[in-house]
């Protein structure tokens, strides 16, 4: 397959970029859409991204939710979104972890962020390029995984998490939400 026909792609962490961060967000009643979501996700989709969340899900591995729960409120937030016009290209999840996971899930993977693997299967499935595409997380571990994986156009938003030094020197560029991001993406 030629580089021509692979498709451009926005990486989205979940918690922190899409949603408020309210910890462990396991059900429809502690999800909240950050203000300007929906329609930045709209604009993306207009200017021809293809929309791919990325998304640690330690909480599974702690016991504090199952996989049930996780699936459960995905479906929820996918239909919302496509209820608004976005329809997701893929949704990808880690739910280990190596020093606080709780059996199966006690383990060091390769999906989880900061390690580049959720990214790597998306782009491998949904045939992306890698070269025109961008990421945008809340943490230094989403800008790593997108700079393991070859992501040259790393966004960290301040939805979430507070940004660290690291964060700033890490990231392409950092903006007050994924909406203002989306101002500067062509």
């Amino acid at each position: 397959m030629t580089a021509s026909n692979k498709k451009r792609a926005i990486f989205l962490d979940r918690d922190g970029v899409i949603n408020v961060d309210n910890g462990y967000v396991s059900v429809v009643d502690d999800f909240e859409f950050i203000d300007g979501v929906i329609e930045a996700l709209q604009r993306l989709k207009d200017k021809g991204y293809l929309i791919v969340v990325i998304t640690n899900q330690s909480g599974i591995a702690r016991g504090y939710f199952t996989e049930e729960q996780f699936h459960t409120l995905t479906e929820w937030m996918d239909w919302s979104l496509v209820d608004r016009g976005v329809e997701l290209d893929g949704i990808y999840y880690c739910p280990h972890h190596a020093e606080y996971g709780i059996g199966k899930y006690k383990m060091d993977c390769e999906c989880r962020k900061p390690k580049a693997g959720m990214i790597n299967e998306a782009v491998q499935e949904l045939n992306i390029d890698i070269t025109q595409s961008i990421l945008v997380g809340d943490k230094v571990s989403d800008i790593q995984a997108g700079l393991v994986a070859g992501i040259t156009t790393n966004y960290l938003v301040r939805t979430g998490k507070a940004i660290t030094t690291q964060g700033e020197e890490l990231a392409t560029a950092i903006y007050d939400d994924l909406a203002s991001a989306v101002e500067t993406i062509q």
